[in-house]
């Protein structure tokens, strides 16, 4: 099912409530070493994160806006943060802290190989914060990457609800949400859930394994999608893949199809120089 393909999804309202760090990307002639000096060969700056990356990806298969909830520092960053992400197609609602935006950088070297490093805390957004929290009910699918146990617990109200594990296991456990599917990464050991942990276990549990495809129980092993171009770099893969998942089930397409849309998605990514290029 090719990405043309998706002229064929029904409309859908689409929202993540999610994280967002301000990244540095910088395509270097070598990953660091002790004692070495390295050079930029290329650099951008973008709002990414788990949340900003899949919702603009939700956006673009979808062709309209995909509502945005989180959480960011009333500074400069922030601000940056809110107008680049609504130039990419999102209505973004935010809940601004008093703290500073959480910020990354993240090196490529002309291998693929990455490395990030992430500076300040993660943050999430909240029930008890001033957003339209009414309106979850309203989405056909929804996709949550940061959320306190009472929010998760809220979101539960969309038609398809899915996760992924860097909500935090203790989020997930004492939310007790059925969830129609978690998504994470199978390289990650901190992305790493089993289904006994849940209770109630996911309807659909999915772990990337970048180039080798992965595993989604049920369904067993799928193929990874052929890279439409170049290989250039990972970043933000496993959550366009995500956002292709769900955007499948939202339109209440089979668990394959889904995932054939999702694996679309992250080999796109692949071939991007930051998340959106």
């Amino acid at each position: 099912m090719p990405l043309s393909s998706t002229s064929a999804l029904p409309p859908l309202r689409l929202a993540v409530v999610g994280h967002v760090e301000w990244v540095e990307f910088l395509a270097v002639d070598q990953l660091p070493i002790p004692g070495g000096i390295g050079h930029a060969l290329r650099t951008l700056q973008e709002p990414a994160g788990g949340g900003a990356v899949a919702a603009v990806q939700m956006a673009r298969l979808q062709r309209q806006p995909v509502q945005f909830f989180t959480a960011l520092g009333r500074d400069s960053v922030g601000e940056a943060c809110v107008k680049r992400l609504e130039d990419l197609g999102l209505e973004v609602h935010v809940a601004w802290r008093e703290a500073p935006t959480r910020r990354g950088v993240s090196l490529v070297d002309g291998e693929g190989d990455r490395a990030i490093t992430v500076i300040g805390e993660r943050l999430t957004p909240s029930l008890d914060d001033n957003l339209p929290w009414e309106t979850l009910g309203e989405f056909d699918g929804l996709f949550v990457t940061a959320a306190d146990e009472p929010l998760f617990k809220a979101c539960r109200s969309a038609a398809v609800l899915a996760a992924t594990p860097r909500v935090r296991l203790p989020v997930l456990q004492e939310a007790r949400v059925s969830l129609d599917a978690l998504i994470g990464s199978g390289l990650d050991p901190g992305e790493r859930v089993e289904p006994e942990q849940l209770n109630p276990a996911p309807h659909t549990l999915i772990r990337t394994e970048g180039a080798a495809g992965g595993l989604s129980l049920p369904g067993g092993r799928y193929d990874p999608a052929p890279l439409p171009g170049r290989l250039v770099e990972s970043y933000g893969c496993g959550d366009c893949f995500a956002a292709g998942v769900v955007t499948g089930l939202a339109a209440r397409w089979s668990l394959a199809n889904a995932i054939d849309l999702g694996a679309q998605c992250g080999a796109a990514c692949a071939t991007r120089f930051g998340p959106y290029e």
